[in-house]
């Protein structure tokens, strides 16, 4: 048997302090059990996966089941937390933030809760922003509004700094909410803290509209992002059938992973061509997009196109990579380009077209979020207070095989999760669109 275990969660210490709630350990009364430290979720289903494994004469990778525990590390009484939000803004958080403080107040009665204010600047050392007092009748509401009632930034801040920071502040407890770049910083938190033998817990909610969080099933906001986006499509597809000839580009947010454009699309059947960073695509050439869609244009006399915004980067001439204050390449405008090299190509031919382009981002990252998503924001950070309460620490809560557990946050941040062009997603996609399989 393997002695490592690639996901093993880190814990601060022995958990010795009986939980607070009054929860079950059998089954049969009606009433919520405590969950098992030993109790694991696979992390593949296959039964391929599971008979290599048998041959192989190792036990499968597992996951730990999040969930409440029956003993926790920190006494409530004395325990001070603390929320940052981080990064864009992404429909949902001010629900987790909510649900964070509900969570630690009402299931294990920590009373004091911070919310550091313009997201990892806020624990700076020459930080100009005052901590927020976090209570239930503070938060009540928030979860009506989109954007994050904490403040974001991006960047980094010197980790030694951060941590001198949290405990100045005599912090036991930080929930960062993220994405990639977020984690990160949790992670070099929590690196800093055990390298100071500290007893801090730092768990991770993942946070990116483009669902690229790897491992996990999905991260909040994403679903209510292509919920927006899809009435966006259908009224671009109205303003495509109402000229001959019409073309309709609508732009979504997709840096690295396709996620929303290729959801969006296959929600919304009126899409004919959906463009993402994962495939390789020309413009030109008998194979090429510019081909398809006149082809398209033959037959209906109009188009509906949706592109993430990392998609055609190779169509760009080389330049000088840009990057935001988080390290991400800042992409050129691949809607423009598409626009004017779709123009000039059917002007070459002499057929008359009318395009309209539509960039509708900005309104989609700071929408509230849908019913769906709500629910899964309280179920994350349910699981995210039950974990760090018990002393785990350097972990991200996530759905994994549609169960929620822990992960450390070093399996998450290793790469980005991207569409499989060669999976039953993507093939859902091409069947929704009508688009051909490759256009190179």
């Amino acid at each position: 048997m393997a002695s490592h275990d690639p996901f093993a969660i880190q814990t601060l210490g022995k958990a010795e302090i009986p939980s607070p709630l009054l929860l079950s350990k059998k089954s049969g009364d009606e009433i919520f059990n405590f969950v098992d430290e030993d109790n694991r979720v696979l992390v593949d289903v296959s039964l391929a996966g599971f008979l290599d494994c048998l041959n192989r004469q190792e036990k499968p990778e597992c996951l730990e089941k999040a969930g409440p525990r029956e003993k926790i590390f920190f006494d409530p009484a004395g325990t001070t937390a603390a929320i940052v939000t981080c990064g864009g803004l992404c429909p949902g958080i001010n629900n987790v933030i909510r649900s964070l403080v509900m969570a630690l107040h009402y299931f294990y009665g920590v009373r004091r809760i911070l919310g550091i204010r313009y997201g990892y600047e806020g624990l700076s050392k020459d930080c100009p922003h005052e901590f927020l007092e976090l209570t239930p009748d503070r938060v009540k509401d928030i979860h009506e509004f989109g954007g994050t009632i904490l403040g974001s930034s991006r960047g980094a801040h010197p980790i030694p700094e951060m941590v001198d920071t949290l405990v100045q502040n005599k912090i036991d407890l930080l929930f960062t909410i993220g994405g990639d770049g977020t984690l990160k910083g949790a992670r070099a938190i929590g690196e800093e803290i055990e390298k100071r033998n500290l007893k801090i817990a730092v768990a991770g909610i993942p946070k990116t509209i483009d669902n690229d969080i790897n491992l996990i099933d999905k991260s909040f906001g994403f679903e209510t992002a292509f919920d927006v986006a899809s009435p966006i499509v259908r009224d671009a597809h109205n303003e495509a059938i109402g000229a001959y000839n019409g073309i309709a580009i609508v732009k979504l947010m997709g840096r690295d992973s396709g996620f929303i454009a290729a959801s969006t699309a296959f929600s919304m059947p009126v899409v004919n061509f959906v463009l993402i960073p994962e495939m390789a695509f020309d413009l030109d050439g008998p194979n090429g997009f510019l081909k398809a869609l006149e082809n398209r244009l033959d037959l209906k006399h109009h188009a509906v196109i949706v592109v993430a915004e990392g998609a055609g980067q190779h169509l760009f001439e080389k330049a000088e990579q840009v990057t935001d204050a988080s390290g991400n390449v800042q992409h050129r405008d691949i809607g423009k380009l598409l626009k004017d090299r779709i123009q000039a190509y059917f002007n070459a031919s002499g057929k008359e077209v009318t395009i309209k382009y539509i960039d509708p981002s900005y309104i989609i990252r700071s929408a509230p979020a849908n019913a769906k998503d709500s629910q899964f924001c309280n179920w994350l950070a349910y699981q995210a207070v039950h974990g760090a309460m018990c002393g785990k620490t350097k972990f991200v809560v996530g759905r994994v095989n549609n169960r929620f557990v822990y992960l450390p946050i070093s399996r998450v941040v290793d790469q980005r999760k991207k569409i499989d062009t060669e999976g039953e997603f993507w093939f859902g996609v091409l069947q929704s669109t009508g688009q051909p399989f490759r256009m190179v």
